[in-house]
């Protein structure tokens, strides 16, 4: 079997990959796992499930949990919570285990199953090694009495909302406009925002289970530019499908991007003293002007893989308080164990009561390099270290010089590499990666 897991749990088209068959077999792996660990917070092991609006989830829902409890698992299913919902919940509910069904902000016909260790964090790769191996396994299952009980849980949202609410000070004055994505947060992120003093414009957040994604959200951010200007809103918020991420909008309709958004919490934590050892955790994606506006600001970045797995494994490792990646994953470690859309976007609208600043002003404490990324798919993405294709990178970026950067890396989560460039110029960075775009189609082409 080759390798399931990707950057960011098992994901791939609903009832294509993922069956539910595959997603019954991997939560009983994983119970398992768990059950071997035999590290439980109470005298039986206790799961927490929920997903997001995707039709797909239903199914795949019912797979996950039947798999977990004819392995011994207890399990409290909260239906259609946003991923850093299923994580504070996992934490509150002390239980040993969470999994979120969602493909995030992949389209409707993906999904996806990413598993929670106890206290909400993401699996390591050697946790994820191991149920791997389990997979297919003859085991002995428990009957009788000592299979899980499955119960449903009342006020999920709520809870979660309460949270995120205590979580910052009012936010009285400030219309703020909501993409929902037609996600898991069409209930939860426009109450967390209106419960903290915002007037709220929620769009996007009727989910019929078909138009998760589509043409909304973080990765289409027109409708909400144009929402903004319309209402005339401070700035504007998009989600992804499962709200652990979000981009913004500032009052003139521009974008705001996650090193952006980044920068301004990291000197907001810095202002406060609650940024330790001044410094902020972010990915080898991150726009070289962020990082060059955070030394000018003397804080340090620790830069990571992609993935805002690996960016919580550093922040954990040495305590730091915030991290994230430029799509939009902000991690802030005292109050998430994920990356959180809604979180992110109460703590930036915060800043700005704070201040009394513009998000166009806080924003401009970067200049973003131009940047361009090309997705090159129907490649074998294995093999990004192919000699030819090294040498070409290598060339480029002695062109480039101190003035821009290359990085080329494949895909943890779709059957793609990603040639990104960045440059004293948009033409000169989307020269560079059309030229190594065509090297990769070349080199890494399917047989």
């Amino acid at each position: 079997m080759g390798r399931l897991f990707g950057t960011d749990g098992v994901r791939g088209q609903a009832n294509g990959v993922l069956t539910a068959s595959l997603a019954l077999d991997l939560s009983v792996s994983a119970a398992r796992v768990l059950v071997d660990r035999g590290e439980f917070s109470g005298s039986r092991p206790l799961a927490v499930v929920g997903r997001d609006t995707r039709i797909s989830g239903q199914f795949l829902e019912h797979a996950v949990v039947a798999g977990l409890a004819s392995a011994g698992v207890d399990v409290v299913r909260v239906r259609v919570v946003p991923t850093p919902g299923v994580a504070y919940l996992t934490d509150a509910l002390g239980a040993d285990v969470g999994v979120v069904i969602s493909a995030s902000h992949n389209p409707m016909p993906d999904n996806g199953i990413k598993f929670l260790a106890r206290g909400g964090v993401k699996l390591d790769d050697a946790l994820e090694r191991q149920i791997e191996a389990l997979m297919g396994e003859p085991w002995q299952p428990p009957t009788g009495g000592d299979v899980g009980r499955v119960t449903p849980y009342a006020t999920p949202i709520e809870e979660y909302v309460e949270h995120l609410v205590s979580t910052v000070q009012p936010l009285r004055g400030l219309k703020v406009v909501l993409d929902c994505a037609h996600g898991a947060a069409s209930v939860a992120g426009p109450a967390a925002l209106a419960a903290a003093g915002a007037e709220v414009v929620a769009i996007n957040a009727s989910p019929d289970g078909l138009n998760i994604n589509d043409g909304v959200g973080s990765t289409h951010l027109g409708p909400l530019q144009a929402a903004v200007v319309e209402h005339g809103a401070d700035a504007g918020f998009a989600l992804d499908g499962d709200a652990d991420r979000c981009l913004a909008v500032d009052a003139t309709g521009q974008v705001v991007d996650g090193d952006q958004i980044l920068a301004i919490l990291a000197l907001g934590l810095r202002d406060a003293g609650h940024l330790k050892d001044d410094t902020v955790v972010a990915t080898v994606m991150s726009n070289l002007g962020f990082v060059r506006a955070m030394g000018e600001a003397g804080i340090s970045v620790r830069q990571t893989a992609v993935g805002d797995r690996y960016v919580l494994e550093e922040m954990n490792a040495h305590h730091f308080s915030l991290g994230g990646e430029q799509s939009g994953h902000v991690i802030m470690r005292e109050y998430a164990t994920t990356g959180d859309g809604t979180l992110t976007a109460l703590h930036v609208l915060e800043q700005m009561a704070l201040t009394g600043r513009s998000l166009a002003s806080l924003a401009s404490v970067m200049t973003r390099f131009p940047q361009v990324l090309v997705n090159v798919p129907g490649v074998d993405k294995t093999r990004t270290d192919d000699e030819v294709l090294l040498a070409a990178v290598a060339a480029e970026e002695a062109r480039l010089g101190d003035s821009g950067r290359v990085l080329l890396r494949a895909s943890g989560t779709e059957p793609l590499v990603r040639v990104m460039v960045e440059a004293a110029s948009q033409d000169g960075a989307r020269d560079v990666a059309d030229r190594l775009a065509t090297v990769v189609r070349e080199r890494l082409a399917l047989s």
